[in-house]
């Protein structure tokens, strides 16, 4: 009988294996050159993607505008706090050293400079309920942002919403108070749903039309692998939303806004519930904004089983600036949509 169940088991995690290959195997076409605006680009993310949001925008903060950070830490947190991943996690991660950290990296020419980064669109986001990274974290990035010279009117810290650890999404997901996959919830203020996505894009790139009710064209795979190998944790397909008014009139003025997702909220994980029920793609739609949904998969090596973004140095020691292999990929997938037909 031990034996028959050894089998069926090894069956099981054989039927798993194939499942997730046919994911990573998804047919998918190259990510395509359709001269979007340079100077238009902005990120956002939760939790592992939130961290990633802070470590992509201090790198390349020279070509980006904004940032909408959903429960994360400020940048290179593990290693300049004591206590490291705990710390930024659970504990009281100051900002202000993060932000010396920038300064430290800008002058060996490892990042951007830093200046740029005093005339971001700040977005920052803490859950109350937040058990997975405590609201004195997410206050720690706002303090980031104001020690890098953000102005009062420009950086929006939201705080007050009893939510868990997840993205608000105005009708997908589960209550508000609750942390579980697809780490997507629902919150009202003044009885109306938030609709986080408008709320950060809305922070970003001023007034926005009214969102469309249906989609002027589909969520899209793309191949990862022309970016990044295996060993840097990417998975073999990301996806992208181009709104058909920018497939058609390739004149530099879409935007181009990169969401990275949580640990455990890829598309090998959730499917399509971050790339598609979240709610960005109806608002990019409506506003001219090319959505790219980059994705991290669970892996035994480089180790991340959870599908995390890399903010602690798995996929390599200089993983927060312009050389780590994660950041460097997007950054070329970014290039790519902004670059000629």
């Amino acid at each position: 009988m031990r034996i028959i169940i050894s089998n069926l088991a090894r069956i099981g995690l054989g039927v798993l294996t194939l499942l997730t290959g046919l994911h990573s195997a998804w047919a998918a076409d190259s990510l395509p050159a359709v001269q979007a605006a340079a100077d238009r680009t902005s990120i956002s993310g939760l939790s592992s993607g939130a961290f990633m949001v802070v470590q992509y925008s201090t790198a390349y903060s020279a070509s980006v505008m904004g940032v909408g950070v959903v429960a994360g830490g400020p940048y290179n947190c593990a290693y300049v706090n004591l206590g490291g991943i705990l710390t930024c996690m659970s504990g009281a991660p100051s900002g202000e050293v993060s932000w010396e950290a920038a300064q430290g990296f800008a002058s060996f020419g490892q990042i951007d400079p830093v200046a740029a980064i005093s005339k971001f669109k700040v977005y920052v986001y803490g859950g109350k309920k937040d058990t997975v990274v405590h609201p004195s974290v997410v206050k720690a990035t706002k303090d980031f942002y104001t020690a890098g010279g953000v102005a009062k009117k420009n950086l929006a810290f939201v705080s007050t919403l009893p939510s868990g650890h997840a993205f608000i999404s105005p009708d997908f997901g589960n209550a508000c108070k609750v942390t579980e996959s697809p780490y997507i919830a629902q919150c009202k203020v003044k009885g109306s749903p938030y609709d986080q996505a408008k709320a950060i894009l809305s922070q970003i790139y001023g007034p926005l039309k009214p969102a469309v009710m249906s989609l002027s064209s589909t969520v899209r795979p793309f191949d990862q692998r022309e970016f990044a190998a295996a060993d840097t944790g990417l998975d073999n397909v990301g996806f992208y939303y181009l709104p058909k008014a920018c497939a058609a009139d390739k004149s530099s003025h879409c935007a181009v806004h990169v969401v990275f997702h949580g640990c455990e909220q890829g598309a090998a994980a959730v499917g399509s519930d971050v790339y598609s029920k979240v709610g960005y793609n109806r608002w990019a739609d409506a506003n001219q904004v090319i959505v790219l949904y980059p994705q991290v998969v669970a892996t035994e090596l480089p180790l991340n089983p959870k599908g995390c973004w890399d903010w602690w140095g798995y996929s390599g020691l200089n993983f927060q600036v312009r050389g780590g292999a994660q950041l460097h990929a997007v950054k070329s997938m970014v290039d790519r949509l902004i670059s000629a037909p």
